[in-house]
């Protein structure tokens, strides 16, 4: 139990990516920007805050090594909750790097989020036929 008048500092469910159904729909808008070793993926949502899945595969290091980046990468994204109110849903996917502070993890993200919220066009699942019948 925190202390009284401690702040909640969790990462709440509501605020996280978890099925592959929920993965799959992010990444077929196929809108993506990257900063540093961050790709972010993103897509609005129906809901009243933003949502973060992470994908940190192997190649980004051993097992210790990917724990410690979604820890950052987590913590990164609670502390741009109080700022950053975009409905969006954001995959991270991490590619393999040198080590990085708290701080550059951040940075990255903050930038790359904004990237997708501010440069987000809806892909139509169509486009209409204008051309000239036969």
């Amino acid at each position: 139990m925190p202390a009284a008048g401690a702040e909640n500092k969790r990462f709440p469910k509501s605020h996280r990516l978890s099925s592959d159904r929920e993965f799959q729909s992010v990444f077929t808008t196929r809108h993506r920007r990257e900063s540093g070793p961050l790709l972010v993926y993103g897509k609005p949502n129906e809901r009243q805050h933003p949502r973060l899945g992470l994908s940190v595969s192997r190649k980004a290091g051993g097992a210790v090594r990917r724990v410690k980046i979604k820890r950052h990468l987590r913590e990164g994204f609670r502390t741009l909750l109080p700022q950053f109110r975009a409905a969006f849903d954001f995959i991270v996917v991490v590619r393999p790097h040198r080590p990085l502070k708290s701080e550059d993890y951040q940075r990255n993200l903050e930038t790359a989020m904004r990237k997708v919220v501010q440069e987000w066009k809806p892909v139509p699942d169509e486009a209409p036929d204008h051309s000239p019948g036969c």
